[in-house]
């Protein structure tokens, strides 16, 4: 599969920086349930090195903690929020995180629609404190612009200095809703392109329907699908899931 010139340049690590702010890796990854290939799902969280995984579609029925826990553990991670009690989202952390609080938030159900909901935390990386949420929107227009606000307005709830929100936005960079949540915060993507830019699907990726985006202040040091990262091959990608991850390292200031 080609990877775009950004592809060629190395992503930043993960680093406390003398001044107490942090360089965190977040990685945003609908897993479809985990109904494919776990083993390549965990090896590619695995490589991408995060300190963040914005998950969708986490396990939701039975035995789902038993899953997404046997997902974290085989990635190097530990659950911090979310899954069935936010109908889907969820984010996972590695150690290095430092939670202060988490909630599950399930958002207004519409007769004859899947439940939506949106995993959110507050953690601290050494002296950054920083906000998170996770979500899946919805199929539908108008229930997506107005599941937009609800995300722009819990975002803001957090009483964080800095966040970050990442998701399964089910529409592309054109859309209402996509330029509604990137008025209000910044599209990592296009700020500081880095690795593929579509997430859909992954045989054949066409469309960005998936996105991080960081509130003001956050700096922007790459994002993208992670295609030529060390540990990050096609066949994992394709076999993992039905959409493609997306990678971002953000220097987030002390506060």
């Amino acid at each position: 599969m080609p990877t775009s010139p950004a592809a060629a340049s190395p992503l930043p690590n993960s680093r406390t920086e003398p001044d107490g702010s942090a360089v965190i890796r977040v990685l945003s990854y609908n897993i479809r349930s985990m109904r494919d290939d776990t083993d390549a799902l965990a090896r590619v969280i695995t490589a991408c090195e995060p300190d963040l995984v914005l998950v969708q579609e986490a396990p939701r029925f039975f035995r789902w903690r038993k899953k997404l826990a046997r997902l974290a553990a085989a990635s190097g991670q530990v659950i911090l929020s979310g899954g069935a009690t936010a109908a889907g989202p969820a984010l996972l952390c590695s150690l290095r995180a430092t939670v202060e609080r988490t909630e599950d938030v399930l958002l207004p159900l519409t007769l004859g629609e899947h439940r939506r909901g949106f995993a959110t935390a507050v953690v601290r990386f050494g002296g950054a404190r920083l906000g998170v949420l996770s979500c899946h929107l919805s199929l539908r227009k108008d229930e997506r612009y107005e599941q937009g606000g609800m995300l722009l307005d819990r975002l803001a709830g957090l009483g964080t200095p800095y966040a970050v929100a990442g998701g399964d936005l089910n529409e592309r960079p054109d859309g209402r809703t996509f330029k509604r949540l990137a008025t209000a915060l910044t599209d990592c993507r296009p700020a500081a392109p880095w690795g593929g830019e579509h997430t859909w699907t992954p045989g054949n990726p066409y469309q960005r329907i998936d996105a991080i985006l960081a509130t003001e202040g956050v700096e922007i040091l790459g994002c993208g699908v992670p295609h030529g990262l060390p540990g990050v091959t096609e066949e994992d990608l394709t076999a993992a899931t039905d959409h493609l991850p997306v990678l971002a390292a953000l220097r987030v200031p002390a506060t």
